[in-house]
């Protein structure tokens, strides 16, 4: 979390709640142990592709796919475009600092934060432009339309001219003190750009940055700073201009961003974004209990706990299962219907960094210790 206030004080007091959330939220004292996993069931078959190896992955540096490039940052300050049908690495690019967000791509220019908070353009990993920034960010910056956009920690969105670098416009939404240091929403539906500011998605002219609509998700309650944050946080699904989106602890929902209207929102606890098709959105609990609301109207589809307690992250849907990573770099594949195991996969044993990712027909996932791994159906 950081703190919107003060810079001096932001920063100190950004580390000492960050601390203090991320050993309340991972303390093996207080947290139930998981069960043993049953024997894999193997009802699909699948076939590792290709895997890689880039070395840890610093801070929030989730992967990205664009024009089925796979980007990804590493160790040693780098950041890697790989072609995601073959593995291939494209180029790489060394920053004088680790990212502290992932690697955003409209398959031509692609944007990074760094830990100095310098916003980098880069060209075929050429450094193209870079600019210092007047706030940390932690969400993937957003290549649309020419344009760089950007959320910082201070719910500000930033938007800078994709070849030259010189800032266009800026546009904040006073919200609660604290935020997540963890990626939030900030795409493109149509001519809008859509940010999550709170618990809320607005809707921007990108081409000005001025207001178009505002739909509240979920709604600060509690009674300290820490209870109240309801930051939108990453990934969403989206189905033609419907959005869905978790709000951090609180609740889930969908938005019509042509409209700028709220179709519905149900409490839901999780920390992790969400994923869906055309008919169901999916998501897991804090305690890793796994659920699956219906689009149209939000109601419960169904819940399995198969996998509690496993620190699930945000899911991917795809074709007739749905894939969730967790904290000890499996890969679990159930079934869309009702959430039982289809089929597990391993990786190095490290936790999965974001949510899985398609990229044509590969499932790809990173790992904290920088193992990157794709596979297809056989």
């Amino acid at each position: 979390m950081a703190q919107a206030t003060s810079r001096p004080y932001r920063s100190l007091l950004a580390a000492l709640l960050s601390a203090a959330l991320l050993a309340a939220c991972s303390s093996t004292a207080e947290r139930p142990k998981p069960a043993n996993l049953p024997p894999v069931a193997s009802l699909i078959g699948t076939k590792l592709v290709w895997s890689a190896q880039v070395g840890r992955v610093p801070g929030q540096a989730v992967p990205t796919v664009a024009a089925g490039r796979l980007f990804v940052a590493g160790a040693d300050n780098q950041v890697f475009s790989i072609d995601a049908g073959t593995g291939r690495e494209l180029w790489r690019m060394r920053l004088d600092a680790p990212a502290t967000t992932g690697v955003g791509s409209d398959g031509d220019t692609a944007a990074v934060v760094t830990t100095r908070n310098d916003l980098v353009a880069i060209d075929n990993g050429r450094e193209l432009w870079r600019v210092r920034l007047p706030a940390r960010a932690f969400s993937t910056p957003l290549v649309a339309g020419k344009r760089v956009f950007v959320l910082t920690g201070e719910r500000t969105v930033l938007a800078y001219d994709g070849r030259t670098g010189a800032r266009l416009w800026s546009q904040q939404r006073p919200g609660e003190p604290l935020v997540l240091q963890q990626p939030g929403v900030l795409t493109a539906v149509g001519d809008t750009l859509v940010a999550g500011l709170s618990g809320r998605l607005t809707g921007l002219n990108p081409l000005n940055g001025s207001f178009r609509w505002e739909a509240t998700v979920a709604t600060s309650r509690g009674t300290n700073e820490v209870e109240r944050l309801v930051d939108i946080v990453a990934p969403f699904s989206r189905q033609g201009s419907n959005l869905c989106v978790r709000a951090y602890g609180a609740a889930v929902g969908c938005v019509d961003a042509d409209r700028g209207t709220l179709v519905w929102t149900r409490v839901a606890s999780g920390p992790a974004g969400v994923h869906g098709d055309a008919d169901l959105v999916f998501g897991a609990d804090g305690d890793g209990v796994m659920r699956a609301w219906r689009r149209s109207n939000g109601e419960p589809a169904w819940t399995n706990d198969r996998l509690k307690w496993r620190d699930l992250g945000a899911p991917q849907a795809l074709g007739r299962v749905v894939a969730f990573g967790d904290s000890s770099g499996l890969v679990h594949l159930v079934s869309r219907e009702d959430g039982s195991e289809m089929t597990r996969l391993s990786t190095d044993g490290s936790p999965i960094v974001g949510a899985p990712l398609l990229a044509g027909p590969s499932l790809i996932v990173q790992t904290r210790n920088g193992g990157i791994y794709a596979w297809q159906p056989q």
